[in-house]
């Protein structure tokens, strides 16, 4: 690791009733990845916010380069080379990839916009990152992982000399995650200033040099990653032990009854004849590798995707289910993988959000009985835990662990007895995981079943009774939990048919 870079020092920052940031400490040196680590609402992305502009401090110092500074927007801190790559991607899809990486800053023929230029300079951006994507190609059409890459080409492209990572890695596949890690460390060895923020613990051990972890707003302590544990950061960040031991044996009761079944389902071209049972106070897992297809089982489970055939029983009654309205009525929740789309309206408030699936009970005539709705929501924020000054607050304004905690309030409110729980702890750190998971298990207790989705190996083999296995589209496995094994599972995820 080389010198400095950048210094914060006793960064204050508050909001209408939220103190975000008490006081924080940073040091990036060149040539290192420094992990930034924290609890969801502990104040990272407000940090960074202040670093970038987008936010001004009410106290300390941000020393870059030597110099004291404080931008007072994106565009300048960018112009001084810190830049973020943001995990909720700001890519133009109908635009081609180095239109994306210069908009705004367009190379021009006269008044023409040199389309040319900007394919050759895309295409030097990418070879110097060892990167094969075509410039011309229409950004809609590339993977994720490319996109992400195409994140990197942009911020490299402003001379960056810091480059902030906000969870770049949350839908990304294993191969996409080694090339971004190749490029890090490349970026590394040329002496630039890397802050890395993740909520998962294996890639900070393979991946950075320096964790800083932060909570409740506060500055926790700065470790070096290869002298310390996962253990140590875990209880930096958390104030307490969290355990993450698997499962061991099935919760569920012997006779538990069946309260869903599957039979052949086919839906479009990733859910080829599916069937499966669920029975009442069961986990059951979905695993698989991406593109596997459950997510889209899910979905048309649901009604949110037509299905070609199949059956669906719910407590041994055959029912039609071809809009979520349908699964609604059938008792179903689905808590979607992207649950800005799909989960939560983020420019409403924790209550309207809380109640939008039942807003049927929450009429006085015409209108709505607001104290009826508040008092409710307020009942879930304090059952969850869930971390807002208000009820009143907008969802947009909570952190992602809070956010996935309004969704689950919402159907809960719906009273559903069969809740799918499709990526529940993905872009959300440990401690929310471990309550998250805490709330999973008293719905069981409760009597409630779950069909939970999970690309973690160990959250499926944490929380699992039972655990379906997809490959391309089709069921290739299901086993209990007494038998289930990372290779196992592994190994039925890879066997096509």
């Amino acid at each position: 690791m080389g010198d400095v870079i950048l210094t914060m020092k006793g960064i204050d920052k508050s909001f209408p009733g939220v103190h975000a940031l008490d006081h924080v400490d940073l040091e990036v040196r060149k040539g290192e990845v420094h992990a930034l680590m924290g609890e969801n609402g502990a104040g990272k992305s407000t940090l960074m916010k202040v670093l970038t502009g987008i936010y001004h401090k009410d106290a300390g110092t941000i020393t870059y380069e030597g110099k004291e500074v404080e931008f007072t927007n994106p565009r300048e801190a960018q112009d001084a080379g810190i830049v973020i790559v943001h995990q909720e991607l700001n890519m133009m899809g109908h635009l081609t990839v180095a239109q994306n990486i210069f908009i705004g800053r367009e190379y021009m023929n006269g008044k023409l916009i040199d389309d040319k230029k900007m394919n050759e300079e895309a295409k030097k951006l990418f070879d110097q990152l060892g990167i094969n994507i075509d410039p011309k190609e229409t950004m809609s059409r590339l993977t994720v992982g490319k996109q992400q890459m195409c994140e990197i080409a942009k911020a490299i492209s402003h001379d960056a000399k810091v480059i902030i990572f906000d969870e770049p890695s949350a839908a990304l596949t294993e191969a996409e995650i080694e090339e971004l890690f190749k490029i890090i460390r490349d970026l590394r060895d040329k002496q630039m200033g890397i802050v890395y923020i993740s909520h998962r613990m294996d890639e900070i051990k393979v991946i950075t040099d320096r964790v800083t972890v932060m909570r409740d707003g506060g500055y926790v302590g700065t470790l070096i990653t290869k002298d310390s544990t996962k253990d140590d950061i875990i209880n930096m960040m958390v104030g307490r032990v969290i355990y993450e031991d698997p499962k061991t044996e099935s919760q569920v009761a012997p006779d538990a009854p069946v309260v869903l079944k599957v039979e052949h389902l086919n839906a479009g071209r990733m859910v080829k004849d599916v069937s499966f049972e669920l029975h009442k106070g069961e986990i059951l897992g979905f695993s698989g590798l991406m593109g596997a297809g459950r997510t889209e089982t899910a979905r048309a489970l649901f009604g949110a995707d037509p299905k070609d055939s199949g059956d669906i029983y719910v407590n041994g009654q055959k029912v039609e289910i071809k809009t979520p309205q349908d699964a609604v009525k059938c008792g179903i929740g689905y808590l979607s993988e992207d649950r800005k789309r799909f989960g939560i309206v983020v420019d409403k408030t924790v209550a309207e959000n809380s109640t939008m699936a039942t807003m049927e009970n929450f009429m006085k005539g015409i209108f709505i009985d607001k104290k009826k709705e508040k008092d409710v929501a307020q009942e879930y924020v304090e059952a969850l835990k869930t971390k807002t000054p208000s009820v009143d607050q907008l969802v947009v304004n909570l952190s992602g662990g809070n956010q996935q905690k309004v969704v689950i309030a919402k159907w809960l409110v719906r009273n559903c007895d069969i809740l799918i729980f499709d990526e529940p702890t993905r872009g959300i750190d440990v401690g929310a995981k471990s309550e998250i998971y805490h709330l999973m298990n008293e719905l069981v207790a409760e009597g409630k079943s779950i069909i939970m989705i999970s690309s973690e190996m160990t959250e499926i083999l944490r929380m699992s009774d039972r655990i379906v296995v997809m490959c391309e589209g089709r069921k290739t496995g299901e086993l209990g939990i007494e038998e289930a094994t990372q290779e196992r599972i592994m190994h039925a995820a890879t066997l096509r048919n």
